[in-house]
């Protein structure tokens, strides 16, 4: 985007990931998984953007238990580039604390965020909507990406799209009538039906001037704690100030605390092949499979089986006339379940938790 301002992208990679334990752990989070053969998702995000993103301007955030994890998979990336939260305070403290990191270096840029654990399998298409988005945020709005929805996914928050505002490189840009959190099933049908919901898909582009102005209006408090680091940003007292700081601010998403209660928000739709691999059923979706629907990974035998995942990280696992079942071997740990309940399955981290099993946390 030569001759344009300064571009730069965020990659959120602080999750946790619980939906796919029991793969998924707290030391190994969903960023981290290679869930196909292109590499671990956030080396797959990182690589997805850089053909608009030099390395330079790639600004990936994690927590502290994952920093190590993080440089190791993505090791072209500058290591002064990698921000490292103490702990995990949600999108809002996140994208508040990068932006300012960014306007350090160029108060006039465009900042796109984007998490560090989504699928897309359209990266042409994707890159293009990236682009307009970023036409539009250069006009002082706050862009998100709605996601074209496939069906009636309660896991997903929802946008209404309002009034067309213009057309931006052969994009259509949206006003955004409102957001809704994660509906029951009869309501996303509704949703779906009506052609004006899209998924959120939380990405979100916008001039920093913009996004650090509306947490100062909406979110004064998260801002005045932003302001006490901002001197320390790019000196050696950066992590301190950060570390000191961190511990009194609230969690808030940037959802919630900025984008549902700003005035001037845009959206363009992206058919882009776009998942949040939110559920085991997300992942089989996105794996080849047999002429039966079954998805294999590692060593399995499936005898009379349809519509059922396995992984198997160490040993054999065999199944016979099972029908829309998730089995997940992990050598330590074993999950069983429908892929109607896969969304659940936190439900059992949770359990863990309550139990004092932190060893298969």
């Amino acid at each position: 985007m030569k001759g344009k301002r300064a571009l730069y992208a965020v990659i959120l990679a602080g999750g946790g990931g619980t939906r796919l334990w029991p793969l998924s752990r707290l030391q190994q989070p969903k960023h981290l998984l290679s869930l196909g053969s292109k590499g671990s998702m956030l080396a797959q995000t990182c690589a997805r953007v850089k053909p608009l993103i030099p390395d330079n301007c790639l600004l990936p955030v994690t927590v502290a238990d994952h920093a190590q994890a993080v440089r190791q998979e993505i090791p072209d990336i500058p290591p002064q580039n990698i921000i490292v939260e103490p702990v995990g305070r949600g999108t809002g403290p996140c994208v508040g604390l990068m932006a300012l990191l960014i306007r350090k270096r160029d108060p006039d840029a465009v900042m796109i965020s984007l998490h560090a654990d989504h699928v897309i399998e359209d990266e042409v298409r994707f890159l293009s909507v990236l682009r307009a988005a970023v036409r539009a945020a250069e006009a002082e709005h706050l862009v998100t990406l709605g996601i074209v929805p496939t069906g009636p996914e309660t896991g997903y928050g929802y946008i209404q799209r309002g009034d067309l505002l213009s057309q931006v490189e052969g994009h259509d840009v949206y006003r955004v009538e409102r957001f809704t959190e994660k509906p029951d099933l009869e309501t996303a049908r509704s949703f779906v039906h009506s052609h004006e919901y899209f998924w959120n898909s939380g990405i979100f582009v916008w001039k920093v001037s913009v996004i650090l102005a509306e947490i100062r209006r909406l979110l004064p408090e998260l801002y005045a704690q932003l302001m006490e680091i901002e001197p320390a940003l790019g000196t050696p007292q950066q992590t301190q100030a950060i570390e000191r700081v961190w511990s009194t601010v609230r969690s808030v998403s940037i959802d919630v605390g900025v984008m549902e209660q700003a005035n001037d928000v845009v959206m363009i739709p992206a058919d882009i092949g776009w998942s949040d691999v939110g559920s085991w059923n997300s992942v089989a979706s996105l794996l080849p499979a047999d002429a039966d629907g079954n998805v294999l990974q590692g060593e399995c035998v499936m005898v009379d089986c349809q519509d059922t995942l396995i992984h198997s990280s160490s040993r054999l696992v065999a199944a016979l006339g099972l029908r829309g079942v998730v089995i997940i071997d992990t050598g330590d740990a074993v999950l069983v379940c429908p892929k109607e309940r896969a969304q659940d399955v936190k439900k059992i981290v949770e359990q863990l938790k309550r139990d004092g099993k932190e060893e298969y946390l």
